[in-house]
């Protein structure tokens, strides 16, 4: 039998997290063509190999991705472009060896490999070019920031966790507060209903029998991300405990965003601060509002906005410009994967 022939050219995007990872496959006229969901993506930092391993990891995604779209031919016959959006991309060698790994992989003719907090940055900016500066914080599992000016400067954080400063994100909010549950079930610290509630989630008894189930792997460690929600219904309860980590959580969000706005002198004109993540998209009117007013208060003409579209679509926008796609693609590309409101 002959080889499926590959169609149209078509760009590819790639939005790996550290939870979870989008594939979209795009027509270069925007329209949507396949799609595909996989697990997410931490790259070992700091071994030989740890970035092919990490970008092989991907591959089942990539072509899933590509079967959706009927593309049976080798994907770098069919693909013009892949724009990968990828957690882990934080340093420049991280950014080149990622690159390599990318490129090696064969998806596509071209390929660029940019820090996931891009993706969240192009899906917010409009595509006819009228604003081409902002800020976007990403809270999801872990949380990042970028900025860029108009002339394409960029300002970024580390973001390798405590090592360099950050605090938050799912997983921090997750430990957080199962610290507070810890000590305020053995008398240590402030009481608060995460005592009762954070075992009860799990099925134990007591907070001690959840922490010998954590630390015996009886609970699975990336199962803590479904603390969060009683982090924060809890607050929204009134308990002081957890509504302190929410407006930790707020608070931090504001202080990457003003110092990208400060660091790439931004702070004294309109500027969009757009906010993804999973923590950021559930939309908690607590931690919203403490970022408006917080933002309001280092930044009066900071504009916030909560992202609805999936990241992928910023990477997905990101590969369109960069195979200069016509500008009725990026619209056609929007509305296939923005959510009706």
């Amino acid at each position: 039998m002959g080889v499926t022939p590959p169609g149209p050219p078509r760009v590819l995007a790639l939005d790996a997290g550290n939870s979870k990872t989008d594939v979209a496959v795009v027509g270069l006229d925007g329209t949507l063509c396949g799609r595909a969901r996989g697990e997410g993506f931490r790259p070992s930092a700091g071994t030989a190999d740890g970035a092919e391993r990490a970008v092989a990891g991907l591959a089942a995604t990539v072509r899933a991705a590509l079967a959706d779209a009927g593309v049976r031919a080798a994907p770098g016959t069919a693909v013009r472009h892949v724009t990968a959006c990828l957690a882990g991309a934080d340093l420049p060698r991280e950014e080149r060896e990622l690159s390599a790994a990318v490129a090696a992989a064969g998806w596509a003719h071209g390929s660029a490999v940019v820090n996931d907090t891009f993706a969240v940055l192009r899906a917010g900016l409009p595509d006819d070019g009228s604003v081409r500066h902002g800020v976007a914080v990403v809270c999801g599992a872990g949380i990042n920031c970028v900025g860029r000016t108009a002339d394409g400067r960029t300002h970024r954080f580390p973001a390798l966790g405590r090592a360099s400063g950050d605090w938050g994100g799912g997983i921090g909010l997750a430990e957080e507060a199962l610290w507070h549950a810890a000590r305020a079930a053995d008398g240590r610290g402030e009481a608060t209903a995460l005592a009762r509630a954070l075992p009860a989630h799990f099925g134990c008894a007591t907070t001690g029998e959840l922490i010998e189930a954590l630390h015996f792997g009886a609970i699975a460690a990336d199962r803590r991300l479904e603390l969060v929600p009683l982090v924060f219904a809890l607050a929204a309860d009134g308990d002081a405990v957890a509504g302190a980590l929410v407006d930790r959580q707020a608070d931090e969000i504001v202080a990457m965003a003003r110092v990208s706005l400060a660091r790439l002198s931004l702070l004294a004109e309109p500027a969009p601060v757009f906010l993804g993540g999973g923590v950021v998209a559930a939309r908690h009117p607590r931690l919203l509002s403490r970022v408006a007013s917080g933002l309001a208060g280092v930044a009066s003409h900071a504009v916030p906005t909560v992202l609805d579209a999936p990241p992928v679509l910023g990477a997905a926008l990101l590969a369109l410009d960069a195979v200069r796609a016509p500008h009725p693609a990026h619209a056609t590309l929007r509305s296939a994967l923005t959510p009706d409101p």
